[in-house]
């Protein structure tokens, strides 16, 4: 009791500065707080023993989910990397109307790879960023080696975008920025979100994040896909974050709750529009290490129409480099609805000021390119 007192009455002394909301109050107080303090006691764990836990009055919002167990075979989920579908562990907000290392492994090294764009595209050439994983590897083996080398490609990426790519200026999708979608990231999104009771859904747009300890991703809505109706699935790997789930505008204080490796999130119905953010990173508590379930070994015997593939040890070392001190978060999206058409673009759209506050940002504090746009609107 006296650590949710202390996380609660920090939260509430903090001073709110001028014309700020109570989201984005709350978002300024976990970017600033120190990671091993009792001001995370309000966080809720959802990985806590097999309950959603929680110290703080948000935990009182957290009930178990029922899945649509018989819409899966274990087979699928066995194919896709995932556990059967008897042992997943759901829950939902009130009052909010496998194997990872094959992730891993594509997020950082066929991903990364063209056509796919990524933010690196505005400043480089195709042929500089044409192989982020062979430019990188060897650095980040030797990494431990030597820790004050400058960061390798690899780890100055910031997000990548599949599928239908995201404008970041026109905040739109179009027909003619499409590349074909990763097949085994659709399977897998296709039988998460059949499970939830989505079948039907098809992966047609992804956006990868790529987090160091020290970035943030801003406050926002992922309004911009044309069908609401279908769920926003969001895939976490390697070091935990706090996320925050707010309300339809930002003066509703939002739900903080972390989000470890291997979690997975499904945003629809109500909450496929509110506003939500990730404040802070959090370094494992054991220095630069991954999280226990990230050293699962190979299974030794995969389904033969498995999606996912063996990982040399080669690679996973490359892997376990990076992933001591960052954090790889994929989201996948349905932009259309059935036989939904993107609509036709006005010959000259009307231009409008743009503030600093209209974007998401991911920001790292030794970031080269500061500000980098990375989720839809605000």
């Amino acid at each position: 009791m006296g650590k949710m007192a202390a996380a609660v009455g920090s939260v509430v002394t903090l001073a709110a500065e001028p014309g700020e909301d109570a989201f984005r109050k709350l978002f300024r107080f976990y970017r600033q707080s120190r990671p091993d303090s009792s001001d995370l006691g309000a966080v809720i764990d959802f990985s806590a023993a097999h309950t959603a836990r929680g110290t703080g009055p948000d935990a009182r919002k957290v009930i178990r989910s029922q899945l649509s167990v018989s819409s899966v075979s274990d087979h699928d989920a066995h194919r896709a990397g995932l556990q059967p579908v008897s042992k997943w562990q759901a829950y939902g907000l009130q009052g909010y109307p496998g194997y990872q290392w094959h992730w891993v492994k594509q997020c950082l090294k066929l991903y990364s790879q063209k056509p796919n764009v990524c933010n690196l595209d505005k400043h480089m050439t195709k042929e500089e960023t044409q192989d982020l994983w062979e430019q990188s590897k060897e650095f980040l083996r030797l990494k431990e080696v030597n820790k004050r080398r400058p960061r390798s490609l690899l780890e100055k990426l910031r997000w990548v975008t599949l599928g239908y790519h995201y404008n970041w200026d026109s905040k739109k999708y179009s027909a003619d920025h499409y590349t074909p979608f990763p097949s085994d990231l659709a399977f897998l999104s296709e039988q998460v979100a059949a499970a939830c009771g989505f079948q039907g859904f098809r992966a047609e747009a992804g956006i990868l994040n790529y987090y160091r300890l020290d970035s943030t991703l801003g406050i926002h809505v992922d309004r911009s896909e044309l069908d609401h109706s279908k769920p926003l699935l969001s895939f976490s790997f390697g070091q935990s974050a706090i996320f925050l789930l707010g309300g339809l505008k930002r003066d509703e204080a939002p739900t903080a709750m972390f989000m470890h490796s291997g979690d997975i999130m499904v945003m629809s119905g109500f909450s496929r529009l509110l506003n939500h953010a990730v404040p802070r990173v959090l370094p494992s508590s054991q220095g630069e290490g991954l999280p226990c379930c990230l050293e699962t070994p190979l299974p030794a015997v995969l389904p033969r129409d498995s999606v996912v593939e063996p990982c040399s040890e080669e690679d996973w070392q490359v892997c376990t480099s990076y992933l001591k001190t960052a954090r790889v978060n994929m989201t996948v999206r349905q932009v259309l609805a059935i036989d939904q058409d993107f609509p036709s673009e006005p010959t000259e759209e009307k231009k409008r000021d743009i503030t600093t506050e209209g974007f998401c940002h991911l920001d790292d504090e030794n970031s080269q390119v500061k500000r980098a746009k990375l989720n839809p609107d605000s």
